[in-house]
Order: structure tokens, then sequence, then C-alpha cells
């Protein structure tokens, strides 16, 4: 399991507002990190890889679209806009940059959440099922949860190694490329450091052995030599119920 729950990227210049909403989705179980400018934001997110990120688009410094447009360069993690231009234009283009979803200030707290949870099952792909895990043989992905299980037991993941499982999983019975993972996970400027990738999946391969009882998941990550990396097929390994 991964430290902590869900990590959100609350990206909001005003600090009262920031300060409410760190307060209110620690309340429930997120690990909030913030960020005041696009400057700080894009810093973070190239250095945590958070599972979700809320993104004023009125920020002192660049505007939220670019922060959108530079996220959707190297990754694939959700966004949530949430601002006070609701003219439709705006809405639109921040959709088109690749935000997933987009609130109006104000904005009720509950129904904040709601788009969170649904943005978070979504962001597991189309092999997730209706509550957003991803399962194979006795692993389990929680992706809203953000907890990983092998035989119905937790399992620690790093941060790294969580959203490496997560995205090998998501692409399960296709070859990852290495150039992707490390963009997806790591960021652009690893694009090109196969051997830190090579360390973190055998890192990521012996925790799913220590703790799995069967034998059944051990081969679970395939090598494709000289291209990347990809999950057993479903049919090799027998399913576990979620």
């Amino acid at each position: 399991m991964s430290a902590g729950g869900p990590e959100i990227l609350l990206v909001e210049d005003d600090e009262p507002t920031r300060i409410r909403l760190r307060q209110y989705l620690g309340r429930r179980g997120y690990v909030v990190r913030q960020a005041a400018t696009a400057r700080e934001a894009l810093a973070a997110w190239d250095a945590h890889r958070v599972d979700l990120i809320l993104l004023d688009l009125g920020l002192p410094d660049r505007d939220g679209i670019d922060v959108v447009r530079r996220v959707r360069r190297d990754g694939t993690t959700p966004i949530i806009i949430v601002s006070a231009r609701g003219d439709e234009r705006d809405r639109i283009a921040g959709l088109e940059a690749g935000a997933d979803d987009y609130v109006t200030k104000p904005f009720g707290i509950d129904e904040l959440q709601a788009r969170i949870r649904a943005v978070l099952r979504r962001a597991a792909g189309p092999a997730a099922d209706t509550e957003g895990r991803l399962a194979l043989g006795p692993v389990v992905l929680d992706v809203p949860r953000r907890t990983v299980a092998v035989d119905g037991e937790p399992v620690h993941l790093t941060p790294r190694e969580y959203e490496l499982l997560k995205a090998l999983l998501s692409s399960r019975g296709r070859v990852v490329t290495k150039a992707r993972l490390l963009r997806a996970v790591w960021g652009e400027a690893y694009a090109d450091e196969s051997a830190y990738l090579h360390v973190y999946v055998n890192r990521l391969r012996r925790k799913i052995a220590a703790a799995d009882r069967t034998g059944t998941a051990r081969d679970l990550i395939v090598a494709e030599p000289g291209v990347g990396y990809r999950v057993a097929d479903p049919e090799d390994i027998p399913p576990t119920a979620v």
C-alpha cells in the first residue's frame, strides 16, 4: 500500500481558499500538496507525480491552461479545473487542453469531492472495474484509495513503484515502451534513463513476489528486451475475486 491516501496537488493562489480546501480534503484522507503559482505547480508535479490536480486558472505568473498543456505533454494525471471563470469559452478551452472536469466557483464542497472520486475512478482506465480497481490474479490496485494488495494483504509501495504498477496494469496484455513508462512516472527529463527503470521494475517484482503466497504473480511483469515491459495477459494468471 502506498503511504497515505490519494495525493492531490492543489493549485490556488488565494490563500484562504487554499487553506479551506486543504483542510477539507485532508480530513477526508487525501494527501494534499499545495502550489500558489504555475511554476510551483509544475515543479511539484514533476517531483511527486500526484494522483490528481485541482487547478485554478487565474494564477499570478501564467494562465492555468498552460499548466494543463504542460502536464498533458508528459502524462495523464487527472486534472479538475476549479475556477471563477465560468464562461463557456473558458470551459471549452480547459477541456480541450486536456482537463478532465471543470468546476465553477463558487461550488459545493461535497460536489467537488464527488467529482474527485469520479475522476479518480475513470483514471484507472478501461481495464478497471466500476470502482476504479485494477485486478490481475492476486494483485489488486485500487486507484481511488491508492492501495495495492496481493492475496488480500496490503503491500507498501513507494509513490514511483505505485505509478509504475498502475501504468502497467492499465495497459495489461500490451507492451509499454521504456520511454513511455519513464515519461509517465518520472517525466520528460528521465526519458532516456532505462537503467533507472530497470532498478524500479526489479524492486516492484520483489515486493509482489514476497507477498504472493500462491506463486501466481511471480512472473506478472514481463520484460520485452530492447522495448519495454508488459504485465502477463489476463488468461495467463488465474483470476482473483475483487
